[in-house]
């Protein structure tokens, strides 16, 4: 078992952590990675012989992969689509009065109203009769 940054022979060594396997090219080379990563040497015979079945492997659950995929972006989707009606019910039914304030004198706003809708009244046409 070796750690990231011991100088090893070049080969093919197995990263515990990451779950990745590292090339070290030339004779000699450092294993990377931060302190503490944990490394197996592979032989080159097992690689040679795990590639193809691993090829097979994927190549026989990719659908799968693919289905999962799908599910996953459409499960996301309805989750953020159910948070922004959370959202926006929550906005409906809050309340729009704060407690300790007065509208003796109407809220703001509420007298450019009336006028606009009184002057809207005045400007109509009286229609026949």
């Amino acid at each position: 078992m070796m750690t990231a940054g011991t100088m090893v022979k070049g080969g093919f060594y197995f990263n515990r952590d990451k779950l990745d396997l590292i090339t070290v090219s030339g004779k000699e080379g450092l294993l990377p990675g931060a302190d503490g990563q944990r490394y197996l040497r592979v032989p080159v015979l097992a690689v040679l012989l795990l590639a193809p079945v691993l090829g097979g492997l994927f190549v026989m659950f990719m659908p799968f992969i693919g289905f999962a995929l799908v599910f996953q972006h459409l499960g996301r989707l309805m989750v953020s689509g159910a948070k922004r009606a959370g959202r926006a019910l929550a906005f409906v039914v809050t309340p729009t009065w704060r407690p300790g304030e007065a509208y003796f004198a109407g809220k703001e706003g509420e007298k450019e109203q009336v006028k606009e809708s009184a002057k809207a009244k005045s400007d109509e046409k009286p229609g026949k009769e």
